[in-house]
């Protein structure tokens, strides 16, 4: 993980999140106007769906920006957890209007007002196109991390909420059943409750030091103790800085011989080989403690005192 390629894929990823949010933006306002003279819900929810994306980008994009500065003595990672707390931020609003949205809709279905479908669907089709602009700026960078993941699934999500904006349109024009309006509402929010609660739960995971999907710490541990001289692992932990970005610390205890004859250096290389390239994550950056047998055992008969 160069700096060089970092720092230019987080300048890439500001220049679309800004260029998204522009779009949305638009798209935020053109609903607005189109719930308050149709009186559709699904256009309201969906707006109030939309204002949390434009909240969402502004914020991906002051962590993009944010990521871009370099590590002090202070921040020694640099700031590359922002993109974990943006996204954390994007999850807890999608959550509040994913539950204001339900709660909605089920009072409409309840009483349902008089809609216009063609105004829904004059501003449904405004906002597919646009959301269809969002995806296609932001699909090439939606794996580089969480960050960028959470925009982009905030931005499909917006397109299905079109489509169901349209088919409801479609429903009420059609058949005169205004409910449809009320049914799509819901639509959209059992879109957004889920997806908030993912990204929360992986981004709560992350600041909570969990290990890294994927990484089995008893397979690491077992893989270590089959080195040549190893005789035992311990306070062994494993962590994400950001996302594509796993940490690895243990104590590994080596025969006494081991740093009498030099060995040590050589076993201490084969054990980061193994981290790198061994395991479904590779853990590049590791932090490996070698300890005497003696040496270790003083060590744990402190932590237990």
């Amino acid at each position: 993980m160069g700096c060089g390629h970092d720092h230019g894929q987080h300048v890439g990823d500001r220049g679309r999140l800004l260029m998204t949010l522009g779009v949305a933006s638009l798209v935020l306002v053109a609903e607005v106007i189109g719930a308050a003279i149709t009186g559709s819900l699904a256009l309201l929810v969906d707006a109030a769906h939309m204002l949390t994306d434009v909240s969402g980008l502004i914020i991906a994009a002051l962590a993009a920006t944010m990521m871009l500065r370099p590590a002090d003595d202070r921040r020694t990672w640099g700031w590359a957890r922002a993109e974990v707390l943006a996204a954390a931020l994007q999850a807890l609003v999608l959550l509040v209007a994913g539950i204001y949205a339900t709660v909605e809709g089920i009072q409409r279905l309840i009483d349902p007002p008089v809609v216009s479908p063609e105004g829904i669907a004059v501003v449904g089709v405004l906002g597919l196109a646009a959301n269809l602009l969002g995806l296609a700026l932001l699909v090439s960078r939606r794996k580089h991390n969480l960050n960028m993941r959470a925009a982009f699934l905030e931005v499909a999500n917006d397109a299905l909420g079109s489509v169901a904006v349209l088919v409801s349109a479609a429903v009420v024009y059609f058949t005169g059943w205004v409910r449809a309006d009320a049914v799509a509402g819901l639509f959209i929010a059992a879109l957004i409750l889920p997806r908030a609660y993912t990204v929360l739960k992986t981004a709560a995971n992350i600041l909570m030091e969990a290990a890294p999907a994927g990484l089995d710490l008893d397979e690491v541990r077992a893989h270590m103790l089959k080195v040549s001289h190893v005789e035992s692992v311990h306070d062994l932990h494993a962590s994400l800085v950001a996302t594509g970005m796993p940490i690895l610390t243990a104590h590994v205890v080596l025969a006494d011989e081991c740093f009498s004859d030099g060995h040590a250096q050589s076993i201490l290389q084969e054990i980061q080989d193994c981290l790198a390239h061994h395991h479904d994550v590779a853990i590049e950056h590791c932090t490996i403690q070698l300890e005497t047998v003696a040496a270790a055992s003083t060590h744990l008969d402190h932590m237990h005192a």
